[in-house]
């Protein structure tokens, strides 16, 4: 199984601490937040490449940070993909990032997608046992508790079996405080669809519109998140995540 983590955005909301330094490589209770990403997907057996899109701008911070953090003895192995971008007027989006990664490292096995800027509190070790037991698409979601906080984010509705039967990204009249975030699976027989969304001009953006694509026409389940989800956009939720992981880590 394949780990690719999205780190190709300039995070400009963040400048000045992202003018020089990629978002996922800045520090969460003094490690860089993509380890805290990595620390929790570590349970998931079966895991031993990652794959790290990013741009022209920052391949060389991912690719020092990646010999540094192999060099502490971790079995995974790493790939650094430079998309070519070089600002917000060329990126090619998350889902374009996705879809150049398979094409270019030529990937055919089952994926597991995480953004490098999510952070948990907890093991994410049951993501994998439910992507498993599923062997279909899968999204992680969590609920915010709020129907005017989820208008920033995506609306999901769920059956009984927790499969998707509604998806809405930036609802308008959302229908539940349940969002999809950025950690997905897609196992190997569903990998063409991807290139099948971006060929017929799919928004090659926001990742969840390709679950919004995705859900009408294959079963999509999703899974929710245990413990605290931090999706850090601003000077404020990355000082909030510093604390909380601060004392997380002390207990």
């Amino acid at each position: 199984m394949n780990l690719l983590i999205l780190g190709a955005g300039y995070a400009t909301r963040l400048y000045p601490l992202t003018l020089n330094q990629p978002k996922p490589l800045l520090p969460v209770a003094g490690k860089p937040m993509v380890e805290h990403v990595l620390d929790n997907l570590r349970g998931i057996p079966g895991l031993n490449r990652v794959y790290v899109v990013t741009n022209a701008k920052f391949a060389g911070h991912f690719q020092r940070w990646a010999d540094a953090y192999r060099a502490t003895g971790t079995a995974l192995e790493f790939t650094i993909v430079n998309d070519g971008s070089t600002d917000d007027t060329n990126k090619l989006g998350a889902i374009g990032d996705i879809h150049f990664v398979l094409t270019r490292e030529a990937l055919q096995d089952d994926l597991i997608v995480v953004a490098g800027d999510n952070l948990f509190s907890e093991s994410l070790e049951g993501f994998g046992a439910f992507c498993r037991q599923k062997q279909a698409p899968v999204t992680a979601v969590y609920d915010v508790g709020s129907l005017e906080l989820i208008r920033k984010y995506n609306s999901i509705v769920l059956d009984e079996q927790n499969r998707i039967t509604f998806f809405e990204e930036k609802p308008k009249e959302p229908r539940s405080t349940l969002t999809g975030i950025a950690l997905y699976y897609y196992p190997r027989h569903t990998l063409p669809m991807i290139a099948q969304y971006i060929a017929g001009g799919g928004n090659p953006d926001q990742p969840g519109r390709l679950v919004e694509w995705l859900y009408p026409q294959t079963a999509v389940y999703a899974w929710r998140v245990p413990g605290l989800w931090f999706d850090i956009g601003s000077k404020e939720s990355l000082a909030e995540a510093d604390q909380i992981f601060t004392k997380l880590a002390a207990e």
